[in-house]
C-alpha cells in the first residue's frame, strides 16, 4: 500500500511540476509582445505538427501590431509612465462644435487604430477623440502587458492629458482589456469622467485566462489558475486581485455596458456580475450577432443609435 501511495505521489508531483512549467511559459507569452523581427510568426496553414504542439505546450508568440494611420487629421501625443515607458496617442478633433472628448482604449494585443471606427462614430456625434496605445501595444514603448493591472496608470495619464486641456465633459470608452483597465483606473485614482462606456470587460483576470485557454481547446481549470498566478508573479503583482467586477462598485457616473451574445471569451455570467455591481445609473445592451469583436463594426446602426442616445441623456 505504501509503495502504491509513493507511486501516486510521484506521479502527482511530476504532473504538478509539468503543469507549473507549461503554465509559466503560457503566462509569459500571454503577457509579452515581441517587436517585429524578433520572432517568426507562421500562418496556420504553414505550421507543422510540432509548431502546433509547441504552441499548446509553451504558448503563442505575439508581435506588437503596427497602427494603420488615421484618415482624419490628428495630433500625435506622447505621455510617459512613472516607469519611463513612452505611450503614443492620437488627438483627433471633430468637425462639428465639440460636445466634449471621448478617450478610447483598445483591447489586449491590439492597437489604437483598431478603434478608429468607434472614434469616427464619436466625432460624428460631435465629440473630440483621444486614442491611446497601451504600454507594449502599437506604437507605445515596452513589451510587457498586465491585462489591465498596470495599464490603469495609462488610463489615468490619458484622462489627465485631456483634463489638462480644460475639457469638462470627458467620456471614457474601452473594449475588453481597455474596459477592464478603465474600471481599475476609476477604482485606484478616483477619476470622475462624465460618463463611461464599457464593452465586453472580463470580470477577473482569472476568468479572462480561462476564456483564452478554452478557445485553444484546453480545459479552463486548473490551467487558468496557474497561468493567473504566474502572470502576476512574473510581473510583480497579485493577479487574482484584478477584478473589474469588484472595481465597478466605485463607478457612480452613468455607465453603458455592452456585450456580444456570441462572445466566446467573456461569458454572460461575467457581464451580469459587472452590471449588478454598478451602483449608479446604468444600462446593459446585448448585441445578438456579435462575438468578442468590434460591436461598432458588427452592428453599426445599433451601436451608433445606442451610444448616441446614451450620451444625449
Amino acid at each position: 500500500m505504501k509503495r502504491v501511495l509513493k507511486i501516486i505521489l510521484r506521479i502527482f508531483l511530476i504532473l504538478f511540476v509539468f503543469i507549473t512549467i507549461i503554465t509559466a511559459f503560457h503566462a509569459y507569452k500571454f503577457t509579452h509582445f515581441y517587436d517585429i523581427g524578433q520572432v517568426v510568426i507562421k500562418k496556420n496553414e504553414d505550421k507543422s505538427t510540432w509548431d502546433k504542439t509547441s504552441e499548446i505546450l509553451f504558448g503563442i508568440n505575439a508581435i506588437k501590431q503596427k497602427n494603420i494611420e488615421a484618415d482624419s487629421a490628428f495630433e500625435t501625443v506622447y505621455i510617459t509612465t512613472k516607469d519611463k515607458i513612452k505611450l503614443q496617442g492620437w488627438y483627433i478633433k471633430t468637425n462639428n462644435a465639440s460636445k466634449g472628448t471621448v478617450i478610447l482604449f483598445h483591447g489586449h494585443g491590439n492597437k489604437k487604430s483598431s478603434v478608429l471606427d468607434e472614434a469616427a462614430g464619436f466625432r460624428q456625434m460631435g465629440y473630440n477623440t483621444f486614442l491611446l496605445d497601451f504600454r507594449a501595444h502599437g506604437s507605445s514603448g515596452g513589451n510587457t502587458t498586465t491585462i489591465g493591472y498596470y495599464e490603469s496608470e495609462d488610463v489615468k495619464l490619458a484622462y489627465d492629458f485631456i483634463k489638462d486641456k480644460g475639457e469638462k465633459n470627458i467620456v471614457l470608452w474601452g473594449i475588453s482589456m481597455g474596459a477592464a483597465s478603465i474600471t481599475k483606473a476609476m477604482n485606484d485614482y478616483s477619476l470622475r469622467p462624465s460618463k463611461v462606456i464599457l464593452e465586453m470587460p472580463f470580470a477577473s483576470i482569472l476568468q479572462a485566462a480561462e476564456g483564452r485557454i478554452k478557445m485553444m481547446g484546453l480545459p479552463g481549470q486548473p490551467l487558468a489558475t496557474f497561468i493567473t498566478f504566474w502572470g502576476g508573479t512574473l510581473h510583480g503583482f497579485w493577479a487574482f486581485n484584478m477584478k473589474p467586477s469588484e472595481f465597478v462598485k466605485n463607478i457612480t457616473v452613468p455607465t453603458l455596458l455592452q456585450w456580444g451574445r456570441k462572445d466566446p471569451r467573456v461569458q454572460q455570467v461575467e457581464t451580469d456580475a459587472i452590471y449588478n455591481n454598478l451602483p449608479g445609473k446604468k444600462e446593459l445592451v446585448v448585441y445578438e450577432t456579435a462575438g468578442h469583436e468590434s460591436l461598432c463594426e458588427k452592428e453599426h446602426t445599433k451601436w451608433m443609435t445606442t451610444v448616441s442616445d446614451f450620451l444625449a441623456n
